[in-house]
C-alpha cells in the first residue's frame, strides 16, 4: 500500500502549504493512529504455522503454491518454527495422542497469535466420531476462524485468512496487556442449542449418528460419551 493521504486516518499535511503529502517536494509529515499503523503491519506480515495431519493439508499446500499464492496477502512464508509464527492452521483430524503436541505448539507461539481450524475434522471431528479422535480442536486451543469443508478448497482457506486480517484490523493497543483467553473452555463455541444445530445439519446429523436428527427409526443403542446432540 502506498502513502496515499486519502487512505490514511488524519491524512497528510504539508509543512509548507496545503499541497498534500507530496506537495512540490517540500518537507512533509503524516498524522495517523498508532492502532492503524500497528494493525496494518501485523495483518500484512502474517507467518502461518502449518499443522497438517490429513487431506486438508494438501489443499493448504495448494493455497501456498503459485496458482493461488497466499503471499499476495502478506503470508510470505510458512513458518515451521512456532516461535516465529503468528497463525496456527490446523488442517486435518487430530487424535488424542497428538493433542498435547498441538497444545505445546500453540503455547510456544508468541503473542499476538491466532488460530484457524481448517476442515470438518479439525472443527468437529468430521466422520471420525471415535474414542481416539478429538471432536473439535477448540477443546484444546482457542479458535478464531472455522473453515467448513471436507476438504475445503484453497480459496476457502484464503478467505479464512482474510477474516483473520479483518479481525486484526479492529484490534486496539489500549487492551494490549489483556491477552486472549488461553483456556480452551473460553474459546468461541456456537451459541445454538441442540435443536437448532440439528435443523441446520439436515439428514447427516451429528457426524455418523444419522438417526439422531434425520427422522429415521432409533436403534435404541446406548449413547456413547462422545454424543453431543441429546
Amino acid at each position: 500500500m502506498g502513502l496515499d493521504d486519502k487512505r490514511l486516518p488524519g491524512g497528510g499535511v504539508s509543512a509548507r502549504g496545503d499541497e498534500g503529502l507530496f506537495g512540490g517536494g517540500a518537507p512533509t509529515f503524516l498524522t495517523t493512529k498508532l492502532d492503524f499503523v500497528v494493525n496494518w503491519a501485523r495483518r500484512s506480515s502474517l507467518w502461518p504455522m502449518p499443522f497438517g495431519t490429513a487431506c486438508c493439508a494438501i489443499e493448504m499446500m495448494a493455497a501456498a503454491a503459485s496458482n493461488f499464492d497466499i503471499a499476495r496477502f502478506g503470508m510470505e512464508r510458512m513458518s515451521f518454527s512456532p516461535r516465529q509464527a503468528d497463525v496456527l492452521i490446523c488442517a486435518g483430524r487430530v487424535p488424542y495422542k497428538l493433542a498435547p503436541v498441538l497444545r505445546r505448539i500453540w503455547d510456544q507461539m508468541p503473542q499476538p497469535k491466532w488460530c484457524v481450524s481448517m476442515g470438518a475434522c479439525a472443527s468437529t471431528g468430521g466422520v471420525f466420531d471415535a474414542y481416539s479422535m478429538v471432536q473439535g480442536i477448540d477443546t484444546i486451543v482457542p479458535v478464531d476462524v472455522y473453515i467448513p469443508g471436507c476438504p475445503p478448497r484453497p480459496e476457502a482457506l484464503i478467505y479464512g485468512l482474510l477474516m483473520i486480517q479483518e479481525k486484526i484490523r479492529e484490534e486496539s493497543l489500549a487492551h494490549h496487556k489483556v491477552l486472549r483467553a488461553e483456556d480452551p473452555l473460553q474459546a468461541g463455541h456456537p451459541e445454538a442449542d441442540a435443536n437448532e444445530v440439528a435443523g441446520k445439519t439436515g439428514p447427516f446429523g451429528n457426524s455418523t449418528k444419522q438417526n439422531r436428527v434425520s427422522g429415521l427409526v432409533r436403534t435404541d443403542r446406548p449413547d456413547r460419551p462422545g454424543d453431543r446432540i441429546p
